[in-house]
């Protein structure tokens, strides 16, 4: 039987949101983003740790806060492989001058140029990003062929990605708990399988909170 694909977002950083910066400040502050570890106090929901107890492989993108959150669901258990074939999409600065906005305003808008083509020197592309989400959903889908299941520890936009891909590849979203929320997750079985997660993951991850 093919197990099941689990793919969880990042507990939330240790950033300041609330700064007002330009554009061009972004770029520094997204780089500070991916260097960035969890918030200091963040502890996974019991679904995620329950998910994790069961799954035959949990992996983790190479960025510090997926890392810390798959060391917090696995609960210092388990060794957890990390693979930058996770890593979330790039949010360039955009070419947008004078406006003062908080990141997460900038990051609205640097998603909407970069998803219409926009990607400087040296910036991985939308379409080099779906290249890279599909040979990363092909590999979740090759280990839960073995019938165990598969827990991701990423990022949201590219669990997003991934989520439409996986789709398309004859998988049904079967649990989404949290949102798009920090320690949210999708759980997907293979289209006619019987796999399930166990009702002790459902109920404990009701408790997802919001960023």
């Amino acid at each position: 039987m093919t197990g099941m694909i689990i793919t969880a977002r990042h507990g939330r950083p240790d950033v300041d949101r609330t700064v007002r910066i330009t554009a061009r400040d972004y770029g520094p502050w997204w780089a500070n983003y991916d260097l960035a570890g969890l918030a200091p106090g963040q502890e996974p929901p019991q679904g995620l740790i329950d998910i994790a107890s069961k799954a035959e492989l949990v992996l983790s993108s190479t960025l510090p806060r997926a890392i810390e959150t798959a060391s917090k669901v696995v609960q210092g258990k388990r060794d957890v492989p990390q693979d930058s074939l996770f890593v979330e999409a790039p949010l360039p600065p955009p070419p947008v001058p004078g406006l003062k906005l908080t990141p997460t305003t900038w990051g609205v808008i640097s998603r909407s140029f970069w998803f219409f083509g926009f990607a400087p020197n040296g910036v991985e592309n939308h379409w080099s990003a779906q290249r890279r989400v599909r040979a990363a959903t092909d590999r979740l889908i090759e280990q839960a062929q073995g019938g165990g299941d598969v827990l991701l520890c990423a990022h949201g936009y590219f669990n997003w990605m991934v989520h439409r891909h996986i789709i398309k590849c004859g998988w049904e979203l079967v649990e989404h708990q949290g949102h798009n929320h920090y320690w949210s997750y999708r759980a997907y079985k293979k289209r006619g399988s019987a796999a399930s997660l166990s009702s002790n993951a459902r109920s404990s991850a009701q408790g997802l909170a919001a960023p």
